[in-house]
């Protein structure tokens, strides 16, 4: 979820910066596809193959549904465990592939415990709460080439030592929990994902730094999650949520630490780097996890009589 779309954000955006990224000695080339991929690689990871960095970020998430207030639902707090190793295309040019899997808590926003039931305000039922547990979420490789063939500009724009940019990513595509009628009924999923990064110009440019200094401000909105059991009923759920990427691991909160202590021990590392894998969404995982329990429940009918 937060990968794919993060690496769309840095890789697919060619706006104008404010201030161009002009090299000097000791600093990344991007005039070069191969200095715009390492300076993008350094945002998504390090320069060194196979060294893991870790995204965390947390906030709230909020429904809405027509004539009426929105409500604050629970709290959301992620993580994302990645590494990067170097690819090159048919002509030996520079490029990275992007190995990650990532865990998004849902979390009481009085307690701050992490759910196990939730009582759905729309509803008045209690749910299962299932915690996004997404592995792998796989990318690349990516050369730093745009869609002209030529190298890309960098995304955003750049004031006096700090950089950043912004995108918003609409989807729209078939949902998998739906039959094979969406086409005459609908059943299509429909999310955006909106990134803001920000970072220092010195640790992305310099060419002796690895890993690039990153804060990200996230936020999403999409239909309902399907755990939380609201049959197609109008509305969406959005989240909003700013973090960064660690400079180590164990800075992320004690709950995340926790959790994956007790729940999600393979997420002190990132899947290997030759992982192969098709990628796992909230939407998979919860399909693949209802089928292991046999199939879904059916819909209760209601009658007005």
């Amino acid at each position: 979820m937060f990968t794919k779309m993060l690496m769309a954000a840095v890789l697919a955006l060619v706006l104008p910066a404010t201030a161009p990224m002009t090299a000097t000695a000791g600093q990344h080339d991007l005039d070069t596809a191969e200095g715009m991929a390492k300076v993008m690689r350094k945002i998504q990871c390090s320069l060194k193959d196979g060294e893991a960095v870790t995204y965390w970020w947390h906030g709230k998430a909020f429904g809405r549904r027509m004539g009426m207030s929105d409500k604050y639902l629970f709290d959301v707090e992620g993580m994302n465990v990645r590494h990067c190793g170097t690819a090159r295309d048919k002509n030996g040019n520079y490029g990275y592939t992007l190995r990650t899997r990532e865990i998004l808590l849902y979390k009481d926003k009085s307690t701050g415990e992490v759910l196990k039931a939730w009582e759905n305000p729309y509803t008045g039922e209690t749910v299962e709460v299932w915690n996004v547990d997404n592995d792998p979420v796989n990318s690349g490789p990516s050369f730093g080439m745009g869609r002209d063939g030529k190298p890309q500009k960098f995304p955003g724009d750049v004031i006096g030592d700090r950089w950043w940019f912004t995108s918003a990513i609409p989807l729209f595509y078939t949902n998998v929990l739906s039959g094979e009628y969406q086409k005459y009924i609908g059943g299509q999923y429909r999310a955006t994902e909106m990134f803001n990064f920000f970072g220092d110009k010195e640790s992305l440019m310099d060419d002796t730094v690895d890993s690039a200094n990153v804060q990200v401000g996230w936020v999403r909105h999409s239909d309902w999650l399907p755990w939380m059991e609201m049959a197609g009923r109008d509305g969406i759920i959005y989240m909003h949520t700013a973090g960064r990427k660690l400079d180590d691991w164990n800075d992320m909160s004690d709950t995340m630490k926790d959790q994956i202590a007790k729940n999600y021990p393979k997420y002190t590392d990132p899947p290997p780097l030759d992982d192969d894998r098709e990628n796992v969404t909230s939407w998979t995982f919860f399909k693949k996890k209802m089928e292991e329990r046999g199939g879904p429940e059916p819909l209760k009918r209601e009658f007005p009589f």
